[in-house]
C-alpha cells in the first residue's frame, strides 16, 4: 500500500484535470482554474511523497506525465478556447481562430514526452514547464468577470494578445531555452550567489503590489519567461 500512496495523489491530480476540463467546457472558468491549481499542488506533493517514502517507480513517472497532460494541458486549452470565445465579438473570425487554443495540450504532451527522456534538467529547466504555462491561463480565468479586468478583456487587442501568447508559450514549452531554478544556495545566501532568484522574487513582489489582482499570476509567469531569457548566458556559465 505504501507504494501506491504517491500514485493515488497523482490520480487526484488527474481527477482535478478531468473535472477542470469539464467545467471549462461548460463555461465555469473560475472553477476550472481553481481545480487546475489544486491539481498542480497535488503534482508537487506526489513526487515529494515518493521521495520521502522511497517508493519512486517508472509507473509513477509515466502516470505523473499523463496527469500533467490533462491538468496542465487539456484543461488550460479548454480555458483559453472558451476565454477567446467569451471575449471576442460575436460572429467575428476570432470565434474560429479560438481553435488554436487546442494546440496547448498537443505541445504539452510533446514536451512531457521529449523531456522525460532528457537528463539535463537536474538543477534547472529547458523550455517552459507545462504547469507554469497552465498558470498563465489560470490567472486570466480567475480575473474574468471582475470589474477591474472585464473592460480590458473585451477589447479586440486583448483577444489577439491571448492568441499570440498562446502560440508563443506553445513554442517555448518544446524549446530548449534555459529556465532558471528558484532553488537557493542555503549554504551561502549572499546576493552574489543567489542574485537571480532574489531579483526574480523582487520583481514578483512589485507585480503583486502594483496589480493586487488575480492576473498577477499570469504576469509573474511572463516575467519568469522574460527573466530566463535575459539571464540565459549566466545560466550556461
Amino acid at each position: 500500500m505504501k507504494k501506491q500512496i504517491p500514485n493515488l495523489i497523482t490520480l487526484g491530480n488527474l481527477l482535478c484535470g478531468v473535472l477542470a476540463a469539464y467545467c471549462a467546457a461548460n463555461d465555469r472558468l473560475h472553477l476550472a482554474a481553481l481545480l487546475i491549481c489544486l491539481g498542480i499542488l497535488l503534482d508537487f506533493f506526489d513526487g515529494m511523497t515518493a521521495r520521502l517514502l522511497g517508493v519512486s517507480s517508472p509507473i509513477g513517472k509515466e502516470l505523473d506525465s499523463l496527469a500533467d497532460v490533462v491538468t496542465s494541458g487539456v484543461a488550460p486549452g479548454f480555458i483559453v478556447f472558451k476565454m477567446i470565445q467569451q471575449c471576442a465579438p460575436a460572429g467575428s473570425a476570432f470565434q474560429w481562430i479560438a481553435l488554436v487554443a487546442l494546440l496547448i495540450p498537443l505541445f504539452a504532451a510533446y514536451r512531457l514526452a521529449k523531456f522525460n527522456l532528457d537528463t539535463r534538467q537536474s538543477h534547472s529547466f529547458l523550455g517552459l514547464p507545462v504547469p507554469s504555462n497552465a498558470l498563465i491561463w489560470v490567472g486570466l480565468a480567475l480575473s474574468l468577470g471582475t470589474a477591474t479586468f472585464d473592460p480590458i478583456a473585451h477589447q479586440s487587442w486583448f483577444v489577439v494578445a491571448v492568441i499570440a501568447v498562446s502560440l508563443l508559450t506553445d513554442i517555448l514549452m518544446v524549446s530548449e531555452l534555459p529556465m532558471f531554478s528558484l532553488k537557493f544556495n542555503f549554504k551561502d545566501l549572499t546576493w552574489r550567489t543567489n542574485s537571480i532568484p532574489y531579483i526574480f522574487l523582487i520583481g514578483c513582489a512589485l507585480i503583486i503590489a502594483l496589480t493586487r489582482h488575480w492576473f498577477a499570476i499570469s504576469i509573474i509567469i511572463l516575467w519568469y519567461i522574460l527573466f530566463s531569457f535575459l539571464t540565459r548566458n549566466r545560466q550556461h556559465a
